[in-house]
């Protein structure tokens, strides 16, 4: 099964098109005022009307409150909510839209666990653990962290880029990638050269799995 690409993070059209126009499977939309790749409904509602069909849009939000939810989904065509903080599966599930749910893996974390008190959620979407931010560290975690039993689609993410892409999809195997600071030439800028590398990469790989 090829792997697919989530490219976050995505601030303008123009980068939306450059993600899309490499292969990208998905695009990410951060709706989190901490971050230097926050999106306003208004810009958000923009880049999701040129997205072409079958690209998905991705919603993602850290702790937020439901009436700001509920108000992005209504103004934004987006297709999955990504919940990338400390929700729990009944925060997930009011929306009517499918959700993946973000894990800040380390040491400790106990990632079945996780799988079996999100039962709707599509995926489990990994990440790095670093004390006081909730994404975008550029760090990459321990892979051997992930165990071969969770009952879920992966998704992988943390410190991915083109030079490590292809060692973490043949060492995870997982369902998708998910790259957002890998890609940039400043935060919240993608480079139209680096998300080329990175998606050849990836797609020498779907290439060779496919021969196989």
């Amino acid at each position: 099964m090829r792997t697919r690409v989530k490219i976050c993070g995505i601030t303008n059209v123009t980068d939306a098109f450059v993600a899309i126009k490499h292969g990208a499977d998905a695009i990410g939309l951060v709706f989190y005022e901490a971050s230097p790749r926050n999106v306003t409904i208004q810009q958000a509602a923009e880049i999701a009307r040129s997205v072409p069909p079958f690209v998905s849009v991705v919603g993602l939000f850290v702790n937020a409150n439901p009436s700001f939810i509920q108000e992005v989904i209504t103004n934004v065509e987006l297709d999955l909510i990504q919940f990338h903080g400390d929700e729990k599966q009944a925060d997930c599930t009011p929306y009517k839209l499918p959700f993946i749910k973000a894990v800040r893996v380390k040491p400790d974390t106990n990632l079945v666990q996780y799988a079996a008190d999100f039962p709707d959620a599509k995926a489990l979407l990994l990440d790095t653990f670093t004390e006081g931010m909730v994404g975008g560290t550029g760090q990459v975690f321990d892979w051997k962290l992930i165990p071969h039993n969770i009952d879920k689609p992966i998704i992988l993410a943390g410190g991915l880029k083109a030079e490590n892409v292809s060692l973490a999809i043949q060492t995870v195997k997982p369902y998708a990638v998910d790259i957002s600071g890998g890609v940039e030439s400043a935060k919240g800028i993608k480079d139209a050269a680096k998300i080329a590398a990175f998606m050849q990469q990836v797609e020498r790989l779907n290439v060779g799995q496919v021969e196989n």
